[in-house]
């Protein structure tokens, strides 16, 4: 039972890059954006978690994220450049486990600030991590 499915080992290698890439991708642009847009984004999270118990830490909390963020996708990014180069799947791995924090920590956020529109839309990316997860194991 070590092994769900079987895939040949070249689809294998190109899911593993995909993936890879897709997270760095996402995580790059998404926690690069939040860098240099800190006060407006700040702001506009002051304004969507000023009813909840997060309000009063937005500031503490948006940092973590972001750290959170920029690490799960520079270590994608270079997780990809592993697998091509060496062919280890470590790092790419870890990316992605950074990558289902960030997400884990994204949806916790929109729910508590009941915006489920918001939290839906990443059920999507977080059941690519989850499947990205098998792929590197």
């Amino acid at each position: 039972m070590d092994q769900i499915f079987t895939f040949s080992s070249e689809a294998l290698f190109i899911a593993r890059v995909s993936v890879s890439v897709f997270f760095g991708i996402l995580f790059i642009q998404s926690g690069f954006d939040k860098v240099f847009n800190f006060r407006e984004n700040l702001s506009y999270l002051y304004d969507h978690f000023s009813k909840t118990f997060i309000g009063a830490a937005v500031p503490v909390v948006f940092i973590i994220i972001t750290v959170f963020e920029v690490l799960a996708g520079l270590t994608s990014a270079y997780g990809a450049v592993e697998l091509i180069i060496h062919k280890r799947t470590e790092v790419a791995l870890l990316g992605i486990e950074l990558s289902v924090l960030s997400l884990l920590f994204l949806f916790f956020g929109l729910r508590v600030a009941k915006d489920y529109p918001g939290a839906t839309s990443l059920v999507a990316y977080f059941s690519a991590s989850i499947i990205s997860l098998f792929i590197l194991a």
